[in-house]
């Protein structure tokens, strides 16, 4: 804190400048006058005593002006508590003993007295555990006449500047003024008659660095003090003053701005949630409470920045309603996957019946192909919600890649390339192949139609090791080995806001008719049932890649990666006369499928639950050498039938078959992969071929 001079170095009450150069003069005229008449007194004669006379007077004037003069450096003291009174600085005169001699209002207040009341010294009117060394070092300069300036804590948070200057005579003469930052003091505003608002105390420095945001602002919203973390809030420089809180927020938030500005006068009240302006706007709660500097009120503002936790929240109701998709898929999916199959399998049977050129043809090719379609979109709703039942085996991407290229470039249009991009030596992955190849196909699809006048989709493959955690999109990927497939194109690109909708349900920016918008949606679904990650990169105008890291999978080295089991010929003989049991509680389906297998020579036994396929199985006395079973069914599910079964018979073949079996499996700690497994809905093709492919003795996925 700067003070006058006056109070800092004696002052003579001597004129500036040029006049003080005279006075010298007439001083050096004097004695050189003087030293004339006395070593030459023949020269000087009257005229010369008169002139050294009045040189004489002229310097006695100068030495009687110099003499130090106690009582103007009081007054001088006097005057610049007058001008500290005016500016409302709280002063103080004390004496010898250190009891106070004078003071202003200010000084009082401070104090907390009335006016005729006794004013207590400084060091007892400021008293706290804070502020009392503080007050004796400075109650020390002042007896000792040394001038000294610290800052003082008060108890109830703020800070003042103390500075205490000798005066003579044992008298000190003390300041005390508030700071509203750590290099900045500011004195507080008088009221006036018609109050202006002014901040008349700081933000004390226990929240200049707090975690949240305090601020000072009058009823209408003007800032005049903030600490750090408000400023970084709304991107202020410094401390934001004199800024109006209304324009560094959306406009959607200035009437609550307002309602709570109001009631923040009167009392504390809040939170209200506002967004900051700008591009990346946050989302904070702000409270207030009222704050009073005399006859003036303003509002204390405490703001708590709750971007994350919104973002969080979304990204939970993004969760939820992604789970609750996935319920009602799942729920529906073991239904309506009954009927898609007696739907394809009856349309199968028709079709026998009905070859080409037959005037039922078309439209009994249209029902098949139509439940064909329905059976697809069933299956992406249950990829997507991560319940479909997958049959992962080890593969070799490289390999899967390379024969899916030569499908993907016959579903590319004209003017659209495709380049495959191997590395050599891929590590293997575990996966289920079909579904991972449906990923593919959507991604490449999506490109495709994402370069309206052509270009390039590229589908690369590569080893990657990271080290560190890395975030992709809403999850991390941990350290580790992983395998990528990268598809980029050089199309349209998506701005920020499709690419954070891009993997929804039923998102889709095509026209009506031309997507379901369940592509990507199934595409992430299967990436994270398959314990993998996936991330996507894109920019207007420059294209977009989608990448997946599918874990490495560690077998020995003188295991080979599984062929293909479905490598056979198409021309199979998936005929037989084998004794299959097979247990379906839906009737339609049960009467389909037993009729199938019966065109393919076996002896059927059906049952219509798990306690009379148990009965028959206890009663049989032919060998049954397959039990196909349902894996939801009322009663006693299809694993509970297995376990009971394989007790009585430990050397039956086993195929479950349903619509959605995951929850029917996680319940029972069964794994798809150990399994043989019929995904419904099936055709008379399909149902043949995993029959014969059983009781071959082909092994489970899990076993090849």
């Amino acid at each position: 804190m700067a003070l006058s001079p006056s109070l800092s170095r004696p002052t003579y009450g001597l004129p500036g400048g040029n006049w003080r150069w005279a006075a010298l003069g007439f001083v050096f005229i004097a004695l050189v006058a003087g030293g004339i008449a006395v070593g030459a007194p023949e020269f000087s004669r009257w005229a010369g005593f008169a002139l050294l006379v009045g040189i004489g007077s002229v310097a006695l004037v100068f030495l009687f002006a110099i003499w130090p003069n106690p009582g103007a450096r009081l007054a001088d003291a006097q005057r610049l508590a007058t001008a500290a009174a005016q500016a409302h600085i709280a002063w103080a005169i004390t004496g010898k003993d250190g009891a106070v001699l004078d003071c202003n209002d200010a000084y009082r207040k401070l104090a907390h007295i009335a006016e005729g009341e006794i004013p207590p010294p400084p060091e007892l009117a400021l008293s706290g555990t804070s502020s009392s060394s503080v007050l004796y070092r400075l109650a020390r300069g002042a007896i000792e006449g040394q001038p000294r300036e610290e800052t003082v804590a008060l108890d109830n948070g703020l800070e003042l500047s103390a500075a205490v200057r000798p005066l003579g005579k044992g008298e000190a003469a003390w300041w005390f003024m508030p700071r509203l930052s750590a290099e900045k003091p500011v004195a507080v505003e008088a009221p006036k008659a018609a109050p202006v608002a002014a901040a008349p105390a700081a933000v004390p420095s226990l929240f200049r660095d707090a975690p949240v945001g305090v601020a000072l602002a009058d009823e209408n919203g003007k800032i005049f003090e903030a600490n750090r973390a408000f400023a970084d809030f709304f991107d202020l420089p410094g401390a934001g003053t004199s800024r109006m809180l209304g324009d560094l927020i959306n406009d959607a938030d200035k009437r609550a701005l307002a309602d709570l500005l109001s009631n923040g006068g009167a009392a504390s009240t809040g939170p209200v949630e506002l967004r900051a302006n700008g591009e990346n706007a946050r989302t904070a709660n702000l409270y207030a409470s009222p704050f009073a500097a005399g006859d003036i009120r303003f509002v204390l503002l405490y703001l708590i920045d709750i971007s994350e936790q919104k973002s969080l929240e979304l990204k939970f109701a993004q969760s939820q309603k992604m789970q609750a998709v996935g319920q009602l898929a799942g729920g529906v999916a073991h239904d309506f996957n009954n009927l898609l199959t007696v739907i394809i399998g009856n349309s199968e049977f028709l079709l026998m019946r009905h070859q080409a050129g037959d005037p039922s043809f078309k439209e009994i090719n249209e029902i098949h192909q139509n439940a064909l379609r329905a059976a697809q979109l069933v299956g992406q709703l249950l990829a997507f919600s991560r319940k479909q039942t997958l049959q992962p085996r080890v593969i070799a991407l490289g390999d899967v890649v390379t024969e899916l290229s030569h499908m993907l470039r016959r579903l590319l249009r004209e003017g659209v390339d495709l380049k495959v991009e191997n590395q050599g030596n891929l590590w293997p992955v575990n996966a289920d192949e079909a579904q991972l190849s449906n990923a593919i196909i959507n991604m490449v699809v999506n490109a495709r139609d994402a370069m309206p006048k052509g270009g390039t989709v590229t589908i690369s493959t590569s080893n990657e090791i990271t080290l560190e955690p890395q975030a992709l999109g809403t999850a991390v990927m941990p350290p580790g080995e992983y395998v990528r497939i990268e598809v980029a194109d050089t199309g349209t690109g998506m701005d920020k806001e499709t690419m954070a909708k891009i993997f929804d349900p039923f998102f889709t920016t095509k026209a009506v008719g031309q997507g379901t918008g369940l592509g990507l949606a199934t595409v992430y679904g299967i990436v994270k049932q398959s314990g993998g990650f996936i991330t996507v990169d894109s920019e207007v105008g420059q294209g977009t890649a989608f990448r997946i890291y599918l874990p490495r999978h560690y077998v020995d080295a003188s295991t080979p990666v599984a062929e293909d089991v479905h490598q056979t010929a198409a021309t199979r003989d998936v005929t037989g006369q084998d004794t299959i049991l097979l247990v379906e509680d839906e009737e339609a389906v049960r009467s389909f499928a037993a009729r199938a297998l019966r065109m393919r020579g076996y002896n059927v036994l059906e049952a219509e639950g798990g306690e009379e396929a148990l009965e028959i199985v206890q009663n049989q006395t032919q060998t049954i050498h397959l039990l196909i079973s349902d894996v939801v069914m009322p009663n006693m599910d299809g694993p509970t039938l297995v376990r009971a079964v394989r007790r009585l018979r430990p050397d039956m073949k086993i195929m479950f078959m349903s619509g959605y079996a995951e929850e029917a499996f996680r319940r029972n700690e069964e794994k798809a992969e150990d399994l043989h497994f019929l995904p419904k809905p099936f055709g008379l093709k399909q149902l043949a071929a995993k029959v014969k492919e059983v009781l071959s003795g082909t092994p489970p996925p899990a076993a090849r």
